[in-house]
């Protein structure tokens, strides 16, 4: 998905159908996701630069609007890098804040479930408007790779895959090379019996966000290798 650039003439028709497609999703989801996405709309609504795709704040600035301590900006940042909703586009140094870049094609391919939510003519517009984009599920949308964006490096990869989690993964590696080194790969399985798996996810936002948005994917994937699985379910190891 290539979305269009918010500047010149639809440029703030655009800009609210983004963060309307962000609001309603969040809604959709539980209050952690809820949270997250409000505090990323504050912002994009405060400080980022639509036209050069910056944000460029400190973490202090950052702490302030949220009403939190630098702490949990650090946290809730690293949250939203790992979502691949923010990229680093110049890293901070002496004097300098870090210049984060919005990866709108990631956002909107995330936000694609919400959008008939919203209105079919939200819906229609948003597909005219990004070749298409609308046709694909939110999983194809999402492991479309922009290779003008520097890839979605996760926090930690689980050990290598074997049995039957490691022929999952295989096959899901080769159908979806971006989610699976994104979120994928970050799995290990816990345990299978009496047709239902659990896999472990190394952060409640990473079980929480895969719970969401892949299970159906994860679960025809099992299914297709062993038709025994009937049940996935993804929970934080820590």
């Amino acid at each position: 998905m290539q979305v269009a650039k918010p500047a010149g003439r639809n440029a703030s028709a655009l800009k609210y159908d983004i963060l309307s497609a962000l609001g309603v999703s969040a809604l959709s989801g539980d209050k952690h996701r809820q949270r997250l996405v409000m505090r990323l709309m504050v912002l994009i609504t405060t400080r980022y630069n639509w036209q050069h795709n910056e944000l460029s704040i400190g973490r202090a600035e950052i702490a302030r609007l949220w009403s939190v301590d630098e702490r949990t900006v650090k946290r809730e940042m690293a949250k939203l890098r790992s979502a691949g909703w923010l990229e680093v586009k110049r890293a901070g140094a002496k004097g300098r804040v870090t210049v984060y870049a919005l990866n709108l094609d990631g956002l909107l391919g995330d936000t694609r479930a919400s959008w008939d939510t919203i209105g079919s003519d939200f819906t229609a517009r948003m597909q005219e408007r990004h070749g298409g984009a609308g046709q694909s599920g939110a999983g194809e949308a999402a492991a479309t790779v922009d290779p003008k964006v520097i890839p979605f490096q996760p926090r930690g990869q689980a050990g290598p895959a074997e049995g039957l989690w490691g022929t999952v993964l295989a096959q899901l590696r080769r159908e979806a090379p971006a989610l699976a080194s994104a979120w994928f790969g970050q799995l290990s399985e816990m345990s299978r019996e009496g047709g239902r798996v659990q896999l472990a996810a190394p952060s409640r936002f990473v079980a929480d966000y895969v719970s969401t948005h892949f299970l159906p994917q994860l679960l025809t994937t099992y299914a297709g290798i062993d038709p025994a699985v009937r049940r996935v379910e993804v929970l934080a190891a820590e």
